[in-house]
């Protein structure tokens, strides 16, 4: 066995494998693949090898679509039977959400070139003569997805890896690591160490266990899954199109002249939630014929032919899932050398070659080709440390995995882990709560005789109006809107200036007390994360960064620092909490509470101020993110409630109220300001979002300025925009809708909503940079209808010369 090599990688799944054969391709070919059995012997040999495309993210989409792409070919190209075959997908729809959803899919297929037609109940008989159409409203049909064995692509992947120059070692079990100065540099198996550069964790659901031998936490929980296969079904049709009917919870495909048929219950069973057993290699649980009837008495009602057609077997395989229903990959925020790609939620073999382009792509060129936020490994926090949460909150994702995924659906489960010391205050004034990063936050506020719950739909949603009063207090009078779940973070030290200078694309050496907003780029000048700076001391600044991405944020600044000990970084998250004093009135109102003179010429625009609210300190930062006047306090937490019950009771006359976060939502589209996640991502220049004005290119060097310089020079590629829809009433419009010129599709909008003060549906999206002169001719489609739209000549539709925040 070879005692060395760059790359090792732990798991010989279909993951594994398309990540050794994207590194080979890639000129990466010291590669060594450890399996603990054989390949595929993990939950890969017994995946029902279902191949769709289409994901509500964009990015993930496109992933899919690479591994079609190379399914397609891959047989050619090792000569290893892959058992692929381009069936198209056939997904039914018995009730009204669902067709809203299926309707959704096919406006966001259009944008990726991608086919999926909303067809009759009789065409879908048509395509798939063995169904019932009884309760069937609608259908769609998307004739690029398919099948696949997946055995044989995950061995076709294996021989191309090997092909260029990749050692596979089977039946090989990794023991531990040896590591030094936060990183592994040797992979411990039952056969002898390997040296190593980098290790790749693709264990599939021994990804728990490995983690904690990794000392990195990999929040996979196995589920059983089951499916059955039937004995071959006279007059089966061949070529039948694999089947969802989500509204049973099952899927289909045809096996050898019979069917599987398997689904996912709401009442899933987690198994080996504190570890797999290292010898469950090539197994599968008993069956559990009493929990699959649920899935079984619907599925011979949709597919009447299950009734006479006997039962080969089946199928109980445990397979991987997470806490968010999405895989887990990238590198690993703890050590500076391990890569994780697991937990795929039983669509391993639709993403298992777009997956591993996306690794190898990560480890060669050190970020995939890709933005695959949703995917990363650093959007989980602390909480998610709790096998106890994981567990709870897997089961309830699981059940899930086919129910209609509702516009602004929060989950129910593991809730209330981070909560601000206003929560219960807030609560009692009707504070309706959403989930994000473990923290609760509330959305909306229900006046005295509304149920404080969200009502699911499609159509305006019950808090509609409700959101529209906040926002209208916030534009006339004061809110108050408790943002305590910011990321918070403290740089200081005698290199804190010359570190945050290289990291921030603007110009951080500024006087005490002034607050910068910045972005931080990478070398290719595009956008890795949005921030607020705050320099409370010649050598302390206060770094302000959104709910769910301070741990990327944090990853990334740990992963620039200086080695010196010149910088020291804290995170004072749960040291502070955040109330956001917001409004025209919103000066007069703190004034009457403070002794300190918060006038414009004492407090301007972009600085901070140490003050005293009642009878407690705060740090206020006169920063804005709605387009109002207004202050955002840092209290520690003991005062908080303090604070919030001062600024209540004297803000009654000027007629003061609670604000969430839907509120913000609306209200930040008016002013044109980007969001990040949405706007701002990888994918993307400061230049392109608008936001030139935070790029110093005068100050000394730092990461990204001279592909900025290069842009900046040449133009950028992309212009983000703002457009309108008057409708007449307000519409719920999806997201990712795709925006049309003249008929074409031209990109797809990244934020959507409604300006309660304008009176319309607005809409950001990119265009390409020659459209930046083109103001007429676009429409957006919404769940299959167009609606002319309006390319507004300004991003900022409310205040554009921005007098209300700089009274």
């Amino acid at each position: 066995m070879k005692d060395r090599a760059q790359v090792v990688i732990i798991g010989g799944g279909i993951v594994g494998c398309s990540t050794a054969y994207h590194l080979t391709k890639m000129g990466l070919t010291d590669v060594v693949m450890v399996e603990k059995g054989e390949l595929t012997s993990g939950s890969t040999w017994h995946a029902a090898g279902l191949v769709g495309q289409l994901r509500s993210e964009r990015n993930i989409t496109r992933m899919l679509q690479y591994s079609v792409s190379l399914y397609e070919n891959l047989e050619k190209e090792t000569g290893q039977a892959t058992g692929w075959k381009k069936t198209g997908c056939l997904h039914l729809a018995s009730t009204k959400a669902r067709l809203y959803e299926l309707k959704k899919g096919a406006t966001t297929a259009k944008s990726f070139g991608l086919d999926m037609h909303m067809i009759t109940p009789k065409e879908a008989y048509d395509l798939c003569p063995i169904l019932s159409l009884d309760g069937i409203i609608g259908a769609a049909f998307m004739p690029t997805d398919g099948q696949a064995d997946p055995s044989g692509i995950t061995y076709a992947l294996a021989t191309g890896a090997r092909n260029r120059g990749a050692v596979i070692y089977r039946n090989t079990l990794v023991i531990g690591f040896e590591s030094k100065k936060n990183r592994v540099t040797a992979v411990k198996t039952d056969k002898g160490d390997i040296a190593c550069e980098i290790v790749v964790n693709c264990t599939g659901m021994w990804g728990y266990q490995v983690g904690k031998l990794l000392g990195v936490n990999t929040p996979v929980v196995p589920f059983q899954h089951q499916f059955a296969v039937t004995n071959p079904i006279d007059g089966l049709p061949p070529n039948l199109p694999t089947i969802r009917d989500k509204d049973n919870l099952i899927y289909y495909k045809e096996e050898v002249g019979g069917l599987v048929m398997g689904g996912y219950e709401r009442n899933g069973i987690p198994w080996a939630v504190d570890g797999v057993p290292n010898d469950f290699s090539a197994n599968l649980l008993n069956s559990d014929f009493d929990h699959f009837l649920q899935l079984a008495e619907p599925a011979t009602k949709r597919t009447p032919c299950l009734e006479t057609a006997g039962i080969r077997k089946l199928v109980n395989g445990p397979e991987a899932f997470t806490p968010d229903g999405d895989a887990i990959m990238g590198p690993a925020p703890e050590l500076e050398n391990v890569f994780v790609a697991v937990g795929f939620n039983a669509f391993g073999i639709a993403a298992g070659g777009g997956a591993g382009r996306m690794m190898a792509e990560w480890i060669v060129e050190g970020e995939p080709s890709l933005d695959i936020w949703p995917l990363d490994i650093r959007r989980f926090g602390p909480h998610h440390h709790s096998r106890a949460y994981n567990v709870t909150r897997t089961k309830e994702l699981y059940g899930k995995h086919y129910t209609v995924h509702w516009p602004h659906e929060e989950h129910t489960s593991a809730r209330g882990v981070r909560r601000s010391p206003l929560y219960f205050l807030l609560k009692e004034q009707g504070a309706v709560y959403g989930a994000k990063y473990g923290w609760e936050r509330p959305n909306w506020f229900a006046p005295e005789g509304v149920a404080p719950e969200d009502v699911h739909t499609f159509e305006t949603p019950n808090w509609f109006t409700h959101v529209g009063a906040e926002h209208r207090n916030a534009r006339e009078n004061v809110v108050l809107i408790d943002q305590s779940s910011f990321c918070k973070f403290e740089i200081a030290g005698p290199g804190a200036l010359p570190f945050l200078n290289r990291l921030c694309t603007n110009q951080i050496d500024q006087p005490v007390g002034k607050v910068i907003y910045t972005q931080m780029c990478n070398e290719r000048g595009t956008i890795e994360c949005d921030l607020t700076v705050g320099r409370v001391a010649r050598d302390t600044f206060y770094l302000v960064v959104g709910t769910a991405f301070g741990r990327r944020a944090a990853w990334w600044i740990h992963h620039h620092m200086p080695k010196d000990g010149s910088v020291s970084f804290r995170d004072v998250t749960s040291c502070y909490s955040v109330l956001n004093v917001i409004g025209p009135k919103s000066r007069a109102l703190l004034q009457r509470l403070v002794s300190e003179d918060i006038c414009n010429a004492a407090f301007p625009f972009g600085t901070l101020k140490p003050i005293t609210v009642g009878f407690a300190p705060a740090m206020a930062f006169r920063v804005t993110y709605v387009g109002e006047l207004g202050y955002e306090l840092y209290i520690p937490v003991e005062f908080a409630c303090h604070v919030y019950e001062t600024i209540w009771e004297n803000g009654r006359d000027f007629g003061i109220a609670n604000a969430g976060y839907r509120a913000i939502a609306s209200l930040h589209l008016e002013k044109g300001y980007a969001d990040w996640g949405s706007e701002l991502t990888p994918e993307y220049t400061p230049y392109d979002a608008g936001l030139g004005f935070c790029v110093a290119l005068e100050k000394d060097d730092f990461i990204g300025k001279a592909a900025l310089a290069r842009i900046k020079a040449q133009g950028p590629r992309w212009t983000l925009c703002t457009f309108t829809i008057d409708a007449g009433t307000p519409l719920m419009l999806q997201g990712s809708a795709p925006i049309l010129h003249d008929g074409h599709v031209v990109s797809v909008t990244t934020s959507t909503g409604y300006g309660h003060t304008i009176g319309k549906n607005i809409c950001y999206g990119y265009l390409p940079a020659k459209m930046a002169d083109v103001l007429e001719g676009y429409e957006i489609e919404s769940y299959k209808e167009r609606y002319p739209a309006k390319r507004e000549p300004r991003r900022a539709l409310y205040d554009p010369q921005r007098k209300k925040i700089l009274i």
